[in-house]
Formats: C-alpha cells, structure tokens, sequence
C-alpha cells in the first residue's frame, strides 16, 4: 500500500510510506533553498514518487495535512475536478482508486510521534507546537497501534507561541530563532527576570490548563523573500522587559517557565495513564532542554521524540496515520535512521565537480582520509550517501571539527556558519562511548535531548560542551551507518576520543545542502578547510592537512 503525505503549509514537505514503513521524505526548502519554504511541495512530492518509483497513478492514496485545496488542484482534474494550476507548475496524475484524505495538524504530529516509537504497550503522546487546526497541545492514549484522544487545548495555551513571541522581543525571526533563544538561555539567570514573563506564559496545574493567555492568538504575518514572518502583539511588551532584566535572563526564565508548565502537565497524565513511555512531537519538541527536563523529571522508562517534529514531519505522519486506519493491525515501527532524502552516485558528483571547474582527488578510504584530515585540525564538509530528514544533520549532509579544540566552537560560529558566538555544537559519538560522556543518557541517534556531560570529560572535548555542562549528542551505530560510525572510531584512534563536532552543511540563514551544488557553493562561500564529495576530496589552498 502506497500513501503519498503531504504538508503544504509553513515548512512544506512531502513524505511516501509504503505498507507502513517510510521510504522518502523531503522538505521543499531543500529544493527550492529557500528556508521553511512554503506552498505545495511540487518538488518534494516529485522527488518522493521519482525515488521510489512509484508513478502518482499507482498511489492508493494521499493524505494532506495543511492546504488541501492548493494540493488537490494539482491532481488528476479528471478525479478532483477542480480549477487548473498554471501549466508552468508540474501536476500529479493519480488514479481513480486514490483516495485524498485530510488529516488534521495534531492528528499527524500524534501520529509522526507515536507510529515511529516501536512502542509496545500503553503510551502517553503529546503533541504542542504554535496552533494547527486551532490546536496547541493535545494529549493521547497511544496503544496497541490505535490512538485515542485525551485532552485538546486551543491557542490560549499555546506555550510554542508564548515562546515564539520571546524570541521575537529578543530580535529574532519567531519561526526560526527558538534554538537561538535555547541557547542563549543557559548563560543568564532566571531569578535576574523572575516575575518578567509570568502575565505571558500559559499556567498549568495537576495536569490542567488553568491561566490561559488569549492574546497569545493575536498575530499577524508578513510575507518577506519567500517566507512568512510573524509578529505577536505581546512581543511589544515583553520587549519592555529586556531593559530591566537583560536579554540572557529573559531567555533563560522563557527556558524555565516553558519547562515548567509542561512538566505540570505532562507528569499528572502520565499518573493517570500508568505508564512511563512518552512520545512527542511538535515544533515545541526542537527544544533539546525541555526533552532533558522530562528525561529527568517524569522517571521515564521510555522516551521518543520524533526527530523530525516541526511541521516539516507532518507529512510522515499523515501518511502514517492514513495506513493505519487501512491497516490497524499494522506494526508500531521503531524509528531507526532519518536519511530519507536524495541520494548522488559517484558519477553525478563527479560531473558535478567538473561543471564547476573544481580541482579534486578521488580517494580509496573515504573514512580514513577525513579522519586524518580531522585530526590534524581541518574543518571538513561531509556530504554522504542520502540526506537526512529534519532539521538535524545526522551524518549525511554535515561539517566536521575535531571537538578537542577549545577555540573550534568559536573558528566554526565566526569562520563558517557565520553566526552569534553562544551557538552551541554537538557532538556525534560512536554508541559505545555513550556511557563513558554521558552517564545515566539513553540512545539517542537523532540530536533530539541533551545530557550532562561527565565532568572528567568536558575538557576532553570542549568544543561540544554548553556552557552549562551538557551536551546534545547522537550515538551512531556501526550497523545503522558505517561508514559515519568508521570515521569517528579513527578519530579516536587518532585524537583518544571517537567523537567529533557534526553540524549542519549550511551557513546560516539557509538549507541544508541538498545537491552537491549546494554543497560546493557552501564550500568555497566559507572557512572550510577540506570537502568530501563521496568519494572526491576537494582542499582549498593552503588548507591545514
């Protein structure tokens, strides 16, 4: 059975699950390189269908989130007859057995969560993001595949705008800059700004929304290069508060006051529901700290954030949600690797290099070769195999950096990524070592919740370590993606520590690398020392290595 998802919103992305597993998925802004592009996902929805072979006409189905009427009139007008887009943009023709579903906002971020958990038994899932279908958090029962609503809130709880609208008083664009906000926040102090934000920030007790803040509803957008910005009303007022308290403080009690309130309500419907595995998802679920303060909070046997949880996943998770109501007995499948996107043979990247006149070597050991390279200092792009999904680059589309250089975080926020010097890194480690730097952590492949760092091992590896001691990891295993688990364990035969400082193949203010143009592009636009295409190395004069 073959379900073709589909986001055309904030975020436009396009997904395709066959027989319940996903074998595709891609944000539009990769093709289109323009960031949290949004619309109908023509070149996503293209890209799925090309990659797996599956012509639209063989689709048994397509289950749309946001913008349903803008997807449908680029279907068969002879089964949605409805009005024609320009010829200039590509349409589908599925067949007359396709059913075009709609599936609501939180339905599909539920779903996204809990049907890539693997979860056996009882499962409280929660969902909060800005407002979808009128929606900013809702609680289910996920169990035995089938989920069932607990608790719906509306925009007056929206703890994702309360959010929001802090990080637009701090001067960032609101639907970009919360990670901006996260990590500012760990270098200023809560008790600096106590009191600041509370008239702001939605108020929970024992499970319960109990002060709702309706103005957090009123917003309005301007469409600027392609994208959409907003502007709360409350950001006028809370920006009166940074003269008193400081932009650090304020971020840091935004921190504290988001962890707070969703504790109060996440922890009571885990006691209601007697069990200890949660699965979230929704842009709220970006913040690493948060996914940290129920890790250690709610005594968690279990935990799963669906690494893809912005509205770019609401594609997976309408398609997964569509095959289970065809299918409920079908299996709760564990997430296991989000490099779902496109894929570059040899060949292609070699053309690729030669297009653009580029002096390269072609090496044996692709692993061994960046290795060294990283060891003696150098800062690699690493562009490898499939993309990922998600706003995480996991291995696929990432620069490198040894982390045992104090001065990296700083040579790679001024030299490459272009960006604020608070901007923290992570850390790849091979799953073995996950222990060794990170007791009492559990598996986390996908960069999803941040750990204390052991202290006799923060100044092993400074460069990957906040300034508040933790760490945002992914564990890669051998058997999942060898060839990234084979460069990090010679890194550690090279440096004693198998870990290195993996960050998104991008500067900021645009996508991830897509195709391998955009990786050269990126790669001469900055201070990268080395890029490995493949299996193409390409060095810049005078490179270190």
């Amino acid at each position: 059975m073959r379900i073709l998802g589909v986001h055309a919103g904030h975020d436009a992305a396009a997904a395709l699950v066959v027989d319940g597993e996903v074998v595709a998925d891609a944000a539009e802004e990769r093709f289109q390189r323009v960031k949290h592009a949004q619309g109908i996902p023509f070149h996503a929805i293209g890209w799925c269908l090309e990659d797996a072979k599956c012509p639209a006409l063989e689709l048994d189905a397509v289950a749309i989130v946001d913008g349903v009427d803008e997807v449908v009139q680029v279907l068969d007008p002879g089964v949605v007859p409805l009005r024609h887009p320009p010829f200039d943009l590509r349409r589908f023709a599925v067949g007359r057995q396709t059913e075009v579903v709609h599936v609501e906002h939180h339905v599909a971020h539920a779903a996204s969560a809990y049907l890539t958990s693997g979860f056996a038994g009882r499962t409280l899932v929660v969902t909060c993001d800005g407002v979808g279908d009128d929606v900013s958090i809702s609680l289910w029962r996920g169990d035995e595949g089938v989920l069932t609503p607990l608790a719906s809130l509306d925009a007056s709880a929206s703890l994702g705008w309360f959010y929001e609208a802090v990080t637009e008083a701090l001067g960032w664009w609101s639907w970009d800059g919360a990670g901006r906000t996260m990590g500012l926040a760990a270098y200023g102090d809560p008790e600096r700004a106590a009191g600041a934000l509370d008239t702001f920030c939605p108020h929970f007790e024992a499970g319960e929304l109990r002060r709702g803040v309706p103005e957090l509803g009123r917003r309005s957008g301007v469409a600027f290069q392609g994208q959409e910005h907003i502007h709360f009303e409350l950001a006028h007022a809370i920006r009166l508060q940074l003269a008193r308290c400081g932009r650090e403080h304020l971020a840091a009690e935004a921190q504290r006051l988001l962890e707070t309130e969703l504790q109060a309500l996440v922890l009571p419907w885990l006691e209601r529901e007697g069990t200890r595995q949660l699965a979230c998802a929704g842009g709220v679920f970006l913040n690493v700290k948060l996914n940290q303060s129920l890790w250690e909070t709610a005594g968690l046997a279990a935990q799963h954030i669906y690494p893809n949880s912005g509205d770019a996943g609401l594609a997976v998770g309408a398609a997964l949600y569509a095959h289970h109501q065809h299918a409920p007995s079908a299996p709760n499948r564990r997430l296991r690797n989000m490099r779902l996107g496109p894929e570059h043979p040899p060949a292609l990247l070699r053309e690729r290099l030669e297009l653009c006149g580029v002096t390269y070597d072609e090496v044996d050991d692709p692993a061994e070769t960046a290795a060294r390279l990283l060891a003696r200092g150098g800062i690699l792009g690493w562009f490898q195999g499939r993309m990922e999904s998600g706003p995480r680059a996991l291995g696929g589309r990432s620069i490198l950096m040894s982390p045992t250089d104090p001065k990296a975080k700083d040579t790679l926020n001024a030299r490459v990524k272009f960006r604020e010097g608070f901007r923290p890194f992570c850390p790849s480690m091979t799953a073995e070592a996950r222990e060794r730097y990170l007791p009492g952590s559990r598996p986390e492949p996908f960069m999803v919740t941040s750990f204390p760092v052991a202290e006799d091992r923060r100044n092993r590896i400074p460069a990957v370590v906040h300034v508040d001691g933790t760490a945002r990891p992914q564990t890669v295993e051998r058997e999942i993606d060898p060839l990234y688990w084979r460069l990090i364990d010679l890194l550690g035969r090279e440096t004693g520590e198998p870990v290195v400082l993996n960050t998104s193949f991008n500067v900021r203010g645009e996508p991830i690398a897509n195709d391998p143009l955009d990786a050269i592009r990126c790669f001469y636009s900055g201070g990268m020392d080395h890029l490995m295409l493949g299996p193409f190395l390409v060095s810049k004069d005078g490179a270190r290595g």
